[in-house]
């Protein structure tokens, strides 16, 4: 679990995830307090064998969402940048909400306590204040210590660490791990660009995309070979009833977050133009409902449904626990297969999807990094110029034309030259380009994925000249 939430926080655009804090913390607590007492709710009242404290354990293993399916088609068929946003922010921070509230319901079965009010704000409070805490001061051990290396393996195997020293720490202290690694991978991903090495930014990139992949098929494996298991292990049902649950249950679910969504969208605008002083436009139904559509559960419900202990403190079996595994499998297939084949055709159907159109501030990121070149060109002096004017020449043509090209959204570019002296001024250049791209960043002006992009382009002109003599 640790890597799998220290991606998605590391990768996060802190600009953008600040941009929507109202609305992705109204998703990342009220919408999954609301799933949890729904939940509740409705295994009080119809699941055979369930009271409302594992209904509570049910609701919060279910009530965090799973961002990558619903990204990856979003960004196949241009869906607005907000949304993706939201979708992203609340991911990342539902983890975390998700699995307190689970910590929560679970100690109340394992334990048999009801916890007051008070004692119960009392430890939230304490939970997310350690683990906020905790995360800081893990990535700052982090970020000093990578700030001695510069070597990539290295650099890679530190990053690897970075969450379970992050999640460990503040399990320790009995504070919230999960909080704890959200914090240290925000802060890292913050800091990536002066952390990372230039083959350390390239290469961490593979590594961490392919840790995703392999720990994401490595849980969905876990429970499909559990699968079988689980439902010898439910007895008193049929496979019908099993399956009629099953669908109730999901319908349940998909509806508690639509419900949600209305009211909630009209309290993050009004807090947003009421109280913070915000204009923009109040929120469009369609989007509200296709936001509500995109609440796809996947790998980190199986990991938390996994997690659930086997045996109560007093040695009796965790009660419903087969139960709790087979619907939590449930909802996941039905929200990955219901939700993610029709999500495209919805988004269609909406006249949402904003098509083709190039990145505004990719293009005027781009743009203003080559003017600095441009300008640092036409500003040298006589004597730091090269021997041969061709060189200078050829580099202003070439910066020249890649302007345009980007003002044209062309991507056909020409080739770099071989030799010293132009590959040592084209060097300088990366470099000019490199500061006015991290003046853009810092400024606000562009996000952290605009950011890395270009970066990653500057990073692999730097390594392919870097086996050639200087």
């Amino acid at each position: 679990m640790p890597p799998l939430v220290f991606s998605g926080a590391f990768n996060t655009s802190w600009r953008d995830f600040r941009g929507n804090l109202v609305s992705i913390s109204l998703l990342a607590f009220g919408l999954v307090g609301f799933t949890v007492a729904g939940v509740a709710f409705m295994c009080d009242w119809l699941l055979p064998g369930f009271d409302w404290r594992l209904g509570c354990a049910l609701g919060a293993v279910v009530s965090t969402t799973d961002t990558i399916a619903a990204i990856s088609i979003a960004k196949r068929v241009g869906l607005p940048r907000r949304i993706s946003d939201l979708i992203e922010g609340e991911s990342l921070i539902n983890d975390a909400s998700g699995l307190l509230a689970l910590q929560f319901a679970v100690a109340m079965v394992v334990s048999g306590e009801r916890p007051t009010l008070t004692k119960g704000l009392a430890e939230m409070i304490g939970l997310v204040a350690g683990g906020i805490v905790i995360g800081l001061i893990a990535a700052k051990i982090i970020y000093l210590l990578q700030r001695k290396i510069d070597d990539p393996p290295v650099e890679i195997t530190v990053t690897l660490i970075a969450p379970y020293l992050a999640y460990l720490s503040a399990e320790t202290f009995h504070c919230s791990g999960v909080l704890a690694t959200v914090v240290c991978g925000l802060y890292l991903g913050r800091k990536r660009s002066e952390l990372l090495t230039t083959f350390a930014r390239l290469d961490t990139s593979a590594v961490w995309n392919t840790l995703d992949f392999v720990l994401n098929g490595v849980l969905f494996i876990m429970i499909g070979l559990q699968l079988p298991y689980i439902l010898d292990g439910i007895r008193g049902l049929s496979r019908v009833q099993m399956f009629e649950y099953a669908a109730f249950f999901s319908t349940v679910v998909i509806g508690l977050r639509l419900i949600w969504m209305y009211p909630g969208a009209w309290t993050a605008y009004w807090i947003r133009t009421r109280l913070l002083g915000k204009r923009e436009k109040p929120p469009r139904s369609k989007e509200v409902f296709l936001l509500g559509w995109t609440g796809m559960r996947g790998v980190l419900a199986l990991a938390a449904a996994i997690s659930l202990p086997e045996y109560l403190d007093n040695g009796q079996p965790f009660p419903q626990r087969n139960m709790i595994l087979f619907l939590t499998f449930s909802i996941i297939l039905t929200t990955l297969v219901l939700q993610g084949l029709t999500l495209p055709a919805i988004i269609r159907r909406l006249q949402i999807a904003g098509g083709k159109r190039a990145d505004t501030e990719m293009n005027r990121a781009r743009q203003t990094m080559l003017e600095a070149a441009l300008a640092h060109l036409d500003g040298i002096e006589d004597d730091q110029k090269p021997q041969d004017d061709w060189i200078l020449e050829d580099l202003i043509h070439h910066y020249r034309q890649r302007l345009n090209l980007v003002k044209d959204d062309v991507a056909d570019l020409p080739n770099q030259g071989d030799y010293l002296e132009y590959r040592s001024l084209a060097r300088q250049l990366r470099s000019i380009e490199r500061v006015a791209l991290t003046e853009l960043w810092a400024q606000n002006k562009i996000n952290d994925e605009v950011l890395r992009e270009l970066e990653r382009e500057l990073d692999l002109e730097d390594a392919r000249f870097s086996s050639l003599p200087h």
